[in-house]
């Protein structure tokens, strides 16, 4: 079975050059290792933010990958391991994301659904999860009328 994808297994260094050694991004945050791949792969000078934002935001599994969604709407593959995402497309800063209390839990669990482009996960209190559940109103202790 493929696992759910997590940053610090999609944001992989590049292949060595011939007679050059392997880079090490091993000691590199997962929520920052966005920034090396941008850099290597798509080619791209990135400044990392230094200040962080008073923003939460809510992880998700779309088609088997942590991701977050940005304010611009950009989005990154993230990691519970390191639970901070910053935007490498508009510079937001470092906001926290909030994972479920067991993401190895929801990961095994999609694991049932074979097709991984079928796996998606929200969580219940995220806003933007299409299959929140409301809660239903009170009702009011004097009755009607």
């Amino acid at each position: 079975m493929i696992p759910v994808v997590r940053a610090e297994t999609y944001y992989l260094p590049p292949p060595p050059r011939r007679g050059q050694p392997p880079m090490d991004w091993s000691g590199v945050p997962a929520a920052e290792l966005v920034y090396l791949y941008m850099e290597f792969r798509v080619g791209r000078r990135l400044t990392k933010p230094t200040g962080t934002v008073d923003e939460t935001y809510y992880a998700q599994i779309n088609q088997n990958r942590w991701v977050v969604q940005c304010v611009c709407r950009s989005a990154a593959i993230v990691s519970p391991t390191d639970p901070r995402f910053a935007c490498t497309e508009c510079g937001y800063g470092w906001a926290s994301i909030v994972f479920p209390e067991d993401p190895a839990a929801v990961e095994e669990e999609l694991l049932l659904e074979p097709r991984p482009h079928l796996r998606n996960w929200w969580h219940d209190d995220d806003p933007t999860n299409p299959y929140r559940v409301e809660p239903e109103p009170e009702a009011d202790p004097e009755g009607e009328g």
